[in-house]
């Protein structure tokens, strides 16, 4: 699956190895580890059989965006676009689940 980042920090973290835009390396390797997984699939209903991944829609008014779970506390947020005819994966942000 394409995916595309609206958070240049995030962009960063995921393609220099050293940078880590004040994260914890835990959270680090959890947002670097689901990303490869992200783009090695075919599209999002792949993300729903892994249960693991908590992969779900949120609600009201933030219904058009979906969390993927990086570890208990932290979710990674993203939307889907279609783009030419294929579905984008948007990396939004990172939050706190609780």
């Amino acid at each position: 699956m394409e995916v595309r980042h609206d958070d240049e920090e995030l962009a960063r973290v995921e393609a220099e190895e050293k940078y880590t835009a004040g994260l914890c390396p835990a959270r680090v390797r959890a947002f670097r580890r689901l990303l490869n997984l992200i783009r090695t699939i075919g599209d999002e209903r792949e993300l729903y059989q892994r249960k693991s991944l908590h992969f779900e829609k949120l609600k009201g008014d933030r219904e058009h965006q979906r969390s993927l779970r990086l570890n208990d506390q932290w979710r990674l947020i993203v939307e889907i676009e279609e783009s030419e005819n294929k579905r984008v994966l948007v990396v939004k942000g990172i939050e706190d689940y609780h």
